[in-house]
């Protein structure tokens, strides 16, 4: 078993997280997610996150350790990117491996749910029209009930 947490300015390397992800042959299951800045309709141009170092890689942590009391699993990585992304790239990667599959893909989903609605980063929006702050959505709290 093994974690990996990262906050990072850095752009993260997928096939060198997907290759620690396989690292073991007893899983038969790897499960990855990598979310990405989007446009939407307020033309988004960029993402500015700020996070308390300290705070969020604890969150981070607790919500793997959550992960692993539900579900049989091995490794785990979470990297979530800090200080501006531009529109269309990647913010944060979340892997899971382990013997099944049903187990990893509730696993990732669970972490991210979590994720979105627990870990303390706050979201600038640069738009055309200017910057705002994004507020958390319904739709994360309502996803984050159904674990609980």
């Amino acid at each position: 078993m093994a974690t990996r947490i990262e906050v990072t300015n850095d752009m993260f390397d997928v096939t060198e997280l997907n290759e620690w992800l396989s690292l073991d042959p007893q899983d038969g299951a790897i499960v990855t997610f990598m979310g990405k800045v989007r446009t939407l309709e307020s033309e988004t141009l960029s993402l500015y996150l700020e996070h308390y170092q300290g705070m969020t890689e604890q969150v981070l942590w607790r919500i793997t350790e959550q992960a692993r009391a539900r579900w049989s699993l091995n490794h785990i990585v979470i990297i979530h990117r800090i200080g501006e992304i531009l529109a269309n790239q990647a913010i944060v990667f979340v892997g899971v491996s382990g013997p099944h599959r049903k187990a990893a893909f509730a696993a990732a989903e669970f972490m991210m749910d979590i994720l979105k609605s627990e870990a303390p980063f706050w979201k600038r929006e640069k738009t055309q029209q200017g910057d705002a702050w994004v507020e958390a959505k319904q739709s994360d709290q309502a996803a984050l009930k159904k674990w609980f």
